[in-house]
């Protein structure tokens, strides 16, 4: 579905679970992270009505997420430690073209599908490979929700831009990231 050139090695699923506590931490701050980011979206597109409208429900749901997220480390005894700095994402947003407006628009919706179909096939690597049954389902359910979030940034950046030019901007993004994905999956962090 998403296309992703380099699928993350199941053995990373072994290193998450060595660490759920910390796994858990970096993933509560991974969903703040993507609110926020929905937010600053909104801030960029406000003419646009029924997308604001879709990016609050996001914004909503990934606050519900961290939310969950937060409730499992409290139930568990854990500490819910400080904000995590996330290398992947940060070199994700590197590629952003800074250009007209429209293309700084579509690129940053592309870059949020980028960081929701690399989640979404982290949490599917973590339910097919852990043993922690609890959070085998629920990565399972968080998923399903990121794989609609992918769909959705996808479907914006088409209906802002050209869809044969986004399309073709997706594939560039697919390239960048294949690369960059190549240094990570060795550490207990959701993008590590």
């Amino acid at each position: 579905m998403f296309k992703l050139k380099l699928p993350t090695d199941p053995r990373w699923a072994n290193i998450a679970e060595e660490n759920i506590e910390e796994i858990l931490t970096d993933h509560a701050w991974c969903e703040q992270k993507a609110a926020t980011n929905a937010i600053g979206l909104i801030t960029m597109l406000p003419e646009y009505s029924e997308i604001v409208t879709e990016l609050l429900a996001i914004a909503q749901e990934e606050l519900d997420h961290f939310n969950q997220v937060h409730e499992i480390i409290k139930k568990r005894g854990y500490t819910f430690g400080r904000a995590r700095k996330d290398d992947y994402v940060n070199e994700l947003a590197r590629f952003i073209i800074q250009g007209s407006r429209e293309d700084l628009i579509v690129d940053k919706m592309l870059f949020a599908a980028m960081i929701e179909a690399r989640s979404c096939e982290r949490f599917k690597v973590l339910t097919e490979n852990i043993k922690d049954e609890e959070l085998k389902a629920f990565y399972k359910e968080l998923m399903i929700s990121e794989a609609n979030h992918y769909t959705t940034f996808i479907g914006f950046a088409r209906q802002l831009g050209d869809p044969e030019k986004v399309n073709q901007r997706w594939e560039a993004w697919l390239e960048y990231e294949a690369n960059i994905i190549k240094s990570y999956g060795n550490k207990e962090s959701i993008h590590g």
